[in-house]
């Protein structure tokens, strides 16, 4: 009894306030007893991290011991999307019939359309089914313990980077139900990619956020000054000329700035600006000879009480040999010069970039990295000093989806709206005591974990999909592993992506 999927794919992703459609195409050689047809869209969230090994047993380990190994491994999945959806019986077919009877169907083939809605917001199930929690790897069967840890946020991207230790993924399930034991269920998935729609965006504040360094060079030889020929009239009574004294070592400030808060987006070009500033009355100017722009990932995996970090980069843009001169050699202290953005304007985030995102054991943060390889010289020369300047920004990336309006529009309505009387917690009737004492703590309610989404999915019921832009996501690639981490604690393992230019620049 061949059972399958067929989903409507608009777009290479989806994302929040889409609807899902597609069907469930049954085909029978023969006639089957089906008791119901029923279509689930899930997502779920899987960690599954092992203990760190101990050291080797200086004695003979008694039955029951691992001589000194501890191979506990832990597995952690939450369901952040949970929807059902009964395609088969009818409701009229249910009244007609006895709730545990099954229905024969004639060889053949049947379609049963589906659709669903995807959310704003996780809904992360307290519990999971045995199904959910079951894991194979290799010939062991592992089972995933409950969690009370849940956070309710924004869906998290498709993740599927870390094959066998951590994956999010999003599909859509049909089970055909078979009323006799010795049957086995029929069970088909389709899984599709999700990108989440962005938070709100901060209004403009015009400030910068930057990460900033200065660097001293080596004071350079004395400069002689050139003496006259015997041809130029020099006066015999003139005293002799003696080198000057060494003038103010050069010093040059460097700043990686980008709009506060530090936004990168998906798909888009970096807004970053990069300024180099003149710190000292030297002579000397500022050389670019290399820079190096890089974004750095770092997936913080937990699984129950394990933990680990795993790190991977994407190298946006990198040159040496520039040589590229920052300013005029008569440029006065404190002279600041910027560094052409043409380097990096055109070049997009890769596809392969997912945004900043927290579930309930899984969450993503980013770092960009700014290497400038600055030198020295005067005029015409280039001091062999060369110093390489990392600056590191706390960023967050979005993934682009701007919100439908009427969502902004309904987020901003809530906000003006003031508190109810109702809402507002009673006033105490005690006195108040004349010794000090302790304030009241709020405690939250069990399972939630964090402060309340941007979004409410209640907001959105009567708002359509969104209708602007989308962006290309590929999802992270499964590369290859470079290091290894501590999983009782926090450890890293480092990724490398594929990412922008990589080349030389030769400017006079």
């Amino acid at each position: 009894m061949p059972v399958r999927i067929q989903l409507d794919k608009p777009h290479a992703h989806f994302t929040s306030l889409d609807t899902i459609t597609g069907r469930v195409i049954l085909n029978l050689t023969t006639n089957e007893t089906v008791s119901s047809v029923v279509v689930k869209l899930e997502g779920e969230s899987r960690t599954r991290l092992s203990g760190p090994k101990a050291p080797p047993a200086t004695s003979v380990s008694r039955p029951g011991e691992l001589g000194g190994r501890n191979d506990r491994t832990e597995l952690e999945v939450h369901k952040l999307l949970y929807n059902v959806s009964e395609v088969f019986p009818s409701a009229e077919m249910k009244q007609q019939t006895a709730s545990n009877a099954g229905y024969t169907m004639r060889a053949g083939q049947y379609e049963y359309p589906f659709q669903f809605r995807l959310p704003i917001n996780n809904n992360c199930a307290l519990s999971n089914s045995l199904y959910s929690n079951l894991n194979f790897y290799g010939a062991r069967v592992e089972l995933a313990r409950d969690t009370e840890k849940h956070v309710k946020k924004t869906l998290p991207p498709s993740l599927t980077g870390f094959p066998g230790e951590a994956d999010i993924r999003y599909y859509v399930k049909v089970t055909v139900h078979r009323p006799q034991f010795y049957k086995e269920n029929r069970r088909a998935f389709s899984n599709f990619k999700f990108l989440p729609i962005e938070p709100p965006r901060p209004p403009d504040s015009k400030q910068e956020t930057y990460a900033r360094r200065q660097h001293q060079f080596a004071p350079g030889p004395p400069v002689v000054p050139r003496r006259k020929s015997v041809f130029s009239g020099t006066s015999r009574n003139s005293s002799p000329l003696s080198p000057t004294g060494p003038s103010e070592p050069p010093r040059f400030r460097v700043d990686a700035r980008l709009p506060s808060p530090a936004i990168i987006t998906c798909n888009e070009a970096l807004p970053l600006r990069i300024l180099v500033q003149k710190q000292s009355p030297c002579q000397e100017q500022a050389i670019l000879q290399s820079l190096q722009i890089e974004l750095i990932a770092y997936t913080h995996i937990r699984a129950h009480d394990l933990n680990r970090v795993e790190s991977g980069s994407w190298v946006i843009m990198s040159y040496s040999n520039m040589a590229v001169r920052l300013g005029e050699p008569a440029a006065q202290e404190g002279s600041e010069f910027r560094i052409d953005d043409a380097l990096w304007r055109n070049i997009p985030l890769p596809n392969t970039v997912a945004p900043t995102f927290e579930t309930c054991n899984m969450r993503r943060s980013y770092e960009l990295e700014v290497r400038v390889g600055l030198a020295n010289g005067l005029a015409g020369s280039v001091r062999p000093e060369l110093i390489i300047l990392p600056l590191r920004l706390p960023v967050k990336v979005y993934s682009g989806i701007a919100p439908p309006r009427a969502l902004l529009d309904a987020i901003a309505a809530q906000k003006e709206t003031p508190p109810s009387l109702d809402a507002l917690p009673p006033r105490p009737t005690t006195q108040t005591p004349t010794s000090p004492t302790q304030a009241p703590s709020y405690t939250p309610a069990a399972g939630a974990d964090d402060a309340p989404p941007s979004y409410e999915d209640a907001m959105a019921e009567d708002i359509g999909p969104v209708d602007g832009r989308r962006r290309d996501y590929a999802d992270m690639p499964g590369g290859g592993r470079t290091g290894t981490g501590l999983d009782t604690g926090v450890g890293d393992g480092k990724r490398d992506f594929s990412g922008g230019p990589r080349g030389r620049v030769d400017s006079a």
